[in-house]
């Protein structure tokens, strides 16, 4: 197996053209633990470790441009602020150990559907730059994943940064796993609430064969949420939505949890996900 160390942007990108086959890494956090396992044995890696271009964000146009290998420690520390959804869901990932070197670009990569930074970035609408040789493009994070392990990307390109829009409004994300800490979700959600235009984002996470969004349940909760006075959120509200994320997902049965399990999870998650946003709100 070769080991690629390019030190620009430019030369991973000719480095990718010349390797289609050539697998990324920034972190590691996935790519390692398939290569322990001998789930897959690529030819070469592309260590991006050293690439100055993708390890740093910068805020513009109302937008926070996270650069690939951004860890999400930085992600927690540095932006919680403007984009709180994402810092939640960068908390649950793994360890400390696992914060410090594992990446937004990296999960995106991978194209999981248990990916913790997925629903977040669906239920704000958040686009991924791409690029190679050939020039760059931008995919929205709605549109990026086909299927388990399967994205947008072609194979001479390469993921450049994210771009989140600033939040505004309250946000939440939440999960259920087998134990609180260093777990992959039996399933997710995310909630995003702009209170000036009075629109609700959805995310689901691990319970279909991409991150989805509820549709139903952002109408219902746009029309339904109390934007003008303000009020306290009522039960029945924050339990039709719940039961709309539920129906919205494509959950399968696996060893980590039912299909039935995951849609009534989901259900809970997103009304107190909602419930828990809505107190900011009114705070």
């Amino acid at each position: 197996m070769d080991f690629l160390r390019p030190s620009t942007l430019d030369e991973a990108l000719a480095v990718k053209a010349e390797h289609p086959d050539a697998v990324p890494i920034a972190g590691g956090t996935d790519v390692m633990v398939e290569l322990n396992f001998d789930v897959r044995r690529p030819p070469a890696l592309l260590d991006l470790g050293r690439v100055a271009e993708l390890s740093s964000w910068s805020a513009e146009n109302g937008h926070v441009r996270l650069g690939a290998t951004v860890p999400y420690t930085r992600v927690v520390t540095e932006l919680g602020d403007v984009l709180p959804g994402l810092a939640m869901a960068s908390r649950t990932v793994g360890s400390p150990q696992i914060r410090n070197r594992g990446t937004v670009g990296g999960n995106l990569g991978s194209a999981s559907p248990a990916g913790d930074a997925h629903p977040p970035l669906v239920a704000v609408g958040a686009d991924v730059e791409v690029a190679s040789v050939r020039g760059a493009r931008t995919i929205p994070a709605r549109e990026f994943f086909f299927g388990p392990k399967k994205s947008a990307l072609e194979p001479d390109e390469l993921i450049v940064a994210v771009r989140v829009p600033k939040a505004t409004g309250p946000q939440q994300f939440a999960k259920v796993g087998t134990r609180n800490a260093m777990v992959i979700a039996v399933c997710s959600f995310a909630v995003a609430l702009d209170v000036a235009n009075n629109t609700v984002g959805t995310g689901i996470g691990s319970a279909g064969p991409t991150p989805l969004r509820a549709r139903q349940a952002e109408e219902f909760a746009a029309a339904e949420l109390p934007w003008g006075n303000r009020e306290p959120l009522q039960d029945n509200i924050a339990r039709a939505f719940g039961e709309l994320v539920g129906a919205a997902a494509r959950p399968i049965d696996d060893v980590r949890g039912s299909a039935a399990y995951r849609r009534h999870a989901l259900s809970v998650l997103a009304r107190r996900a909602l419930g828990w946003a809505w107190q900011e709100v009114v705070a």
